[in-house]
């Protein structure tokens, strides 16, 4: 089958299931297709820019697997949220010397939603690590971003698959959906964030799954339900998670196309 020169990959957002994302770009690039559009949100933003950036699979990892999160010197002081969004800086810096959208090998798509307006904005251009943070921004777990006089935190509020930004560039495009799916239990709701995460995601969902089906391929590992968003242990089974899984479809695709 001949793969299609303009290929859109899909991130959703996951926090720390990310990993999955990774292990399913090691899959795709292993099937012989590199896409050279990216549009990602949350999670989905920080592999997103590293992929767009040529970091390798395992530098992407890497990326996680070294990056601190829950250190005490990023903790908030007069910010909304209990990380300060802004300290982790430095960590992309190394990754982004440039720190802009134009200096990437793929083009890339940023969203995060502007707190005030109530809306999604999508980063194409210009300064490159601000709008990544504030996609990242976990609503009162890390704080909001200010980006030219607009306040932004987490892509995933409004729009946690964001496709729209590349639906008409692209002839393929590739989706993984690292969302939640399965129902929790009374027991898990044990800490604030717990509650957080699940009216963060009861909101998400809905409009994230209307849009998997405009996918060419959907790549929706089931598994990292069983892994919490902010739990930074077994990673490396949340990346063969996604890799697993992303194998199954890409071959299930391929099946598929041999019987037209």
């Amino acid at each position: 089958m001949k793969v299609p020169s303009n290929i859109g990959l899909v991130l959703s957002g996951g926090g720390f299931r990310g990993l999955a994302h990774i292990g399913a770009i090691k899959a795709i690039e292993e099937a012989g297709i590199f896409p050279n559009f990216v549009s990602g949100t949350s999670a989905g933003a920080i592999v997103g820019a590293l992929y767009a950036a040529g970091n390798s699979v395992p530098g992407i990892k890497d990326f996680f697997n070294k990056t601190p999160v829950f250190k005490l010197n990023r903790f908030t002081r007069r910010k909304p949220g209990f990380l300060d969004s802004e300290k982790y800086y430095d960590d992309l810096i190394n990754h982004f010397v440039d720190n802009t959208f134009e200096s990437l090998e793929k083009k890339l798509f940023v969203t995060a939603t502007d707190l005030v307006e109530g809306r999604v904005s999508v980063f194409s251009t210009g300064e490159l690590i601000k709008p990544i943070l504030a996609s990242a921004a976990f609503p009162g777990v890390f704080s909001p971003v200010m980006i030219d006089g607009h306040l932004y935190s987490d892509g995933g509020i409004l729009d946690n698959f964001p496709i729209a930004p590349i639906m008409d560039m692209c002839d393929m495009i590739i989706g993984i959906d690292v969302s939640p799916i399965r129902k929790p239990k009374i027991t898990d709701f044990k800490h604030a964030h717990n509650v957080m995460q699940r009216a963060y995601y009861l909101r998400a969902m809905p409009n994230s799954e209307a849009k998997l089906t405009k996918c060419d391929i959907i790549i929706h590992p089931k598994k990292v339900s069983n892994h919490g968003v902010f739990n930074t242990s077994n990673l490396d089974q949340v990346f063969e998670i996604g890799y697993e899984e992303a194998k199954k479809q890409l071959d299930r695709y391929f099946e598929n196309q041999k019987l037209y």
